[in-house]
């Protein structure tokens, strides 16, 4: 059996933009909408995965290496906006 080989961390980074790019709903006019049963703000946590991601493509456009501690936090940080947009059924 072949096993296969584990991104490196400038790799494992771009994959998870490249996922949450795909998945997360950044253009969907429904986030600017505040409604009464709003859990937790959708508009704020999207611009906040956003800024994250720009700031991630940036630095490696530089050539910064992302730790692994990095890695870990940007995937919870997306993990929980993502909870958060399937609590206020923007995803399912």
């Amino acid at each position: 059996m072949k096993m296969r080989k584990k991104p490196d961390c400038k790799t494992a980074m771009l994959n998870i933009i490249t996922l949450v790019k795909e998945y997360f709903p950044f253009e969907d006019s429904n986030i600017n909408i505040c409604g009464d049963t709003c859990v937790g703000c959708p508009k704020k946590s999207i611009e906040l995965v956003e800024t994250e991601i720009m700031h991630w493509e940036s630095a490696l456009a530089c050539g910064e290496t992302p730790t692994f501690k990095d890695i870990s936090g940007f995937a919870k940080l997306c993990k929980n906006v993502r909870r958060g947009l399937v609590r206020n059924g923007l995803l399912s």
